[in-house]
C-alpha cells in the first residue's frame, strides 16, 4: 500500500477548512452564525457593517454579555461552546447554535478578530486569527460590555471558494435577507445594517402589537401586513402565531414565507405540504402562498440538530403538527368574509380558538367523506336566481345538517325566476351598509356592479356563485358516509414492504375513504374496493401515491383532493353562465350569499371573485383633486 493510502489524522487547519465547505458558503452564512452568536449572547442590539457585499469585510457588534478573556482562544477551537454541556441540554436545545464549530470554520477561511468584554471585567480582550497558521493572538483592546467580531478578506486562503461567489449585490441581498429573518425571529432586538457605509436597516424594538405590525411591514412591505390575517392559537402543547397572508396577495415564487420555530428560522417539508393543503382551495394554479409564523413547542419534542446549517427540524410527532397547523390556517383562511378584506390592515390579535376538525383534530380529512349515491343523482338545475333585495335578503336555509337530496330540492327553490325590482338606496349610516354594498347594474352580463360605503365593488358572477355552489356541496356531503363499489376483478399492486404494512396500519381510514385494501403478500396489495366517486380515477396510481403520502407525512389529502375536484366541477357546470342576465334582487341576493360563504373571495381555482375600487382609486382615474 502506497504512504498516499494510509489512514492519518487530517490537520487542524484542513480539518476546519473542510467544516467551512459545509457552515460558510458564502457571506451570508457567516452573517448567520455570527448574528445568531449574539442573539444568544442576550443582546439587545446588534450592528452590523458590510463592505463590498461581505467579501471584504463583516462587522458585528452586541450588547450581549460578552465573553471572559481566558475563553477567547477557545471560543476559536473547534467544537467548543457554552451552550450545551451534555446530551441532556442537546435533547433541549433552546439557543441559536450550539455545534461549537462556526467561529473555527470562518477563521480557517478569513482574517478573523474577536474582541470582548464582560460586565465584570475592568478591560476588553481581542483575539487574532488568519486562517493560514490558525495560532491565536490575544492583547488587551478598548470595548465596551459586549463583543464584537470582524472578517475580513472571506476566502483569501480558498481561491477555489472564492469563485463560486456571486456578484456584490447578489451576496449583499442574500446577507440583508439573512439579517431580515432574524429581525422577525427576534422582535425585541433592535438591527442595524450598513454597506459601504450606507445605512440600509434600522429596526428598533418592538414590544407591543402596533410596533411588531411595523417591523413586518418594514421587512415583507405594508402591502403584506394590509392583505394578511393575524393568527393566534395554542393546543396540546403548540402554540402557532403570527401573520397568514390573504390568497389574493401570492407570489408567482415562494419568497415571502417565514416560519419559526422556537424562534428558529426553519423550512421544512412537513410545514410546506401543510400550508399547501391549507390554500388547496383558494390559490391560483402555480402561485405560492405568503405568511410569517412562529411556531413554539416544548424543546423536547424537536430535534434541531438533523442539518449543518440548522435549517430543518424534525418533530417528534409529525402528524400531530401537520395536523394542527393545516386545521388552523384552513380554518383561518375558511373564516375570511368581504368584511375582513375591507377591514384595517391586520396586527397581532387573539382570534377565536377553534377544537376538533378546526383545529385539525382529523387534519385533511374532515370533507372526505361524501355521500357517492347522492353525488351521481345529483343534476344542476337551470341557473339560479336569487331571491330577495338588498337588507331585507335572507339566504336560503343552510345545507349543513341536509343531505344532497334536501340540497337539491332547495336549489329548484332557489332557482325559480324573479320579476324586475328596483336598486336599494344606500342609507344614511354607513354601519348599515353590506361589505359588498347594493347591486347598481350588470355589466356585459359578466359583471355585477355594486356600491358599498367605500366605493364601487365589481364581482365575477360565475366566479362567484361557482365558490357558492362548491362550498354547500362539500357542507351537504359532510354529513353522509362515503359509499364504496366492489371491483368485479380485484386490481393486485406491487409495493415495498413498508407501503404494505402502512396499507395494514391505516386500514380503518381507507374503509371510511370507501376503498377496501387486502394484503396478498409482504410486498402486495389487492385493491377489492375503491369509492364511487371515483370509478373513473385510476385506482392503483391513487393507491400508491396515498401511501407515499402516509408514509413521508403521516396523513394524505390526495383521495380529498379528487373528491373536491368533481365537485368543483359540479359546481362550475351549475353555476350561472356568462350573459345570463340578472335582475337587480338577484345580484343583491349573490352579493348576501358571498358575505356569508367560506373562502368567498375566490373562485375554486384561485381566481379573484372581486375587487373593490375605492373612491381614492376611482379620483385617481379622473386626476381629481390635482
Amino acid at each position: 500500500m502506497s504512504e498516499a493510502a494510509r489512514i492519518q489524522l487530517l490537520s487542524p487547519r484542513l480539518a476546519n477548512q473542510i467544516a467551512a465547505g459545509e457552515v460558510v458558503e458564502r457571506p451570508a452564512s457567516v452573517i448567520k452564525e455570527l448574528l445568531e452568536n449574539s442573539l444568544d449572547s442576550g443582546a439587545t442590539r446588534i450592528e452590523v457593517d458590510v463592505e463590498q457585499g461581505g467579501v471584504k469585510l463583516l462587522r458585528v457588534r452586541d450588547d450581549g454579555c460578552g465573553i471572559p478573556a481566558d475563553d477567547l482562544p477557545l471560543a476559536l477551537a473547534r467544537h467548543a461552546t457554552s451552550k450545551i454541556r451534555d446530551l441532556e441540554d442537546l435533547e433541549r436545545v433552546m439557543s441559536l447554535g450550539f455545534r461549537g464549530e462556526a467561529l473555527a470554520s470562518i477563521s480557517s477561511v478569513s482574517r478573523l478578530t474577536l474582541t470582548s468584554r464582560t460586565a465584570d471585567a475592568a478591560e476588553a480582550w481581542q483575539v487574532e486569527t488568519e486562517g493560514r497558521d490558525m495560532e491565536a493572538r490575544v492583547q488587551p483592546a478598548a470595548h465596551p460590555v459586549g463583543t464584537s467580531v470582524e472578517v475580513r478578506d472571506l476566502f483569501f486562503n480558498t481561491p477555489a471558494r472564492r469563485k463560486f461567489l456571486r456578484t456584490e449585490k447578489t451576496e449583499f441581498d442574500h446577507l440583508q435577507e439573512v439579517i431580515k429573518r432574524l429581525a422577525l425571529a427576534r422582535f425585541d432586538v433592535a438591527f442595524h445594517l450598513r454597506h459601504n457605509g450606507k445605512v440600509v436597516l434600522a429596526l428598533h424594538p418592538a414590544s407591543d402589537p402596533a410596533s411588531r405590525g411595523r417591523r413586518v411591514a418594514s421587512v415583507c412591505g405594508p402591502a403584506f401586513l394590509e392583505q394578511a390575517l393575524p393568527v393566534e392559537i395554542e393546543r396540546n402543547g403548540l402554540h402557532l402565531w403570527g401573520w397568514v397572508g390573504l390568497p389574493t396577495f401570492s407570489r408567482s415564487q415562494a419568497d415571502l414565507q417565514y416560519f419559526y420555530v422556537n424562534g428558529r428560522m426553519v423550512r421544512d417539508k412537513l410545514v410546506a405540504h401543510a400550508v399547501r393543503q391549507a390554500y388547496r382551495d383558494v390559490l391560483f394554479n402555480g402561485r405560492h402562498p405568503t405568511f410569517v409564523l412562529f411556531l413554539d413547542v416544548d424543546p423536547s419534542v424537536v430535534d434541531v440538530n438533523v442539518h449543518p446549517t440548522k435549517h430543518e427540524v424534525r418533530f417528534r410527532d409529525n402528524r400531530m403538527v401537520h395536523d394542527f397547523l393545516y386545521g388552523t390556517l384552513h380554518r383561518a383562511l375558511g373564516d375570511v368574509r368581504p368584511e375582513d378584506q375591507l377591514a384595517a390592515p391586520a396586527s397581532v390579535t387573539q382570534v377565536t380558538q377553534v377544537t376538533g376538525r378546526a383545529a385539525g383534530e382529523f387534519a385533511g380529512q374532515n370533507e372526505m367523506s361524501l355521500a357517492a349515491s347522492a353525488l351521481e343523482q345529483f343534476q344542476p338545475q337551470s341557473p339560479p336566481a336569487w331571491r330577495g333585495a338588498g337588507a331585507g335578503y335572507q339566504a336560503p336555509r343552510s345545507p349543513s345538517a341536509g343531505t344532497v337530496s334536501e340540497v337539491q330540492g332547495a336549489y329548484r327553490e332557489f332557482f325559480s325566476p324573479l320579476a324586475e325590482g328596483a336598486a336599494p338606496a344606500l342609507p344614511e349610516s354607513q354601519d348599515d351598509v353590506p361589505p359588498l354594498g347594493y347591486a347598481l347594474a350588470q355589466l356585459k352580463g359578466v359583471y355585477v356592479l355594486a356600491e358599498n360605503a367605500q366605493g364601487l365593488v365589481l364581482v365575477d358572477m360565475h366566479a362567484a356563485h361557482e365558490r357558492i355552489m362548491y362550498e354547500r356541496l362539500k357542507t351537504a356531503m359532510a354529513s353522509e358516509g362515503l359509499r364504496g363499489q366492489p371491483l368485479l376483478v380485484p386490481e393486485s399492486i406491487a409495493v415495498s414492504q413498508r407501503e404494505a404494512d402502512c396499507a395494514e396500519e391505516h386500514a380503518r381510514w381507507f374503509q371510511m375513504l370507501g376503498f377496501e385494501l387486502q394484503r396478498l403478500g409482504p410486498e402486495s396489495l389487492a385493491i377489492r374496493q375503491i369509492p364511487s366517486l371515483l370509478k373513473q380515477a385510476e385506482a392503483t396510481r391513487l393507491v400508491q401515491d396515498v401511501l407515499a403520502d402516509l408514509l413521508e407525512y403521516g396523513t394524505s389529502d390526495r383521495i380529498q383532493a379528487h373528491l373536491n375536484e368533481l365537485l368543483g366541477t359540479m359546481a362550475c357546470h351549475g353555476a350561472v353562465r356568462a350573459n345570463r342576465r340578472l335582475t337587480l334582487p338577484e345580484m343583491n341576493g349573490l352579493l348576501r350569499d358571498m358575505e356569508q360563504t367560506e373562502r368567498s373571495g375566490q373562485c375554486n381555482h384561485g381566481r379573484p371573485t372581486w375587487t373593490q375600487l375605492g373612491m381614492g382609486d376611482l379620483d385617481k382615474l379622473f386626476l381629481r383633486g390635482r
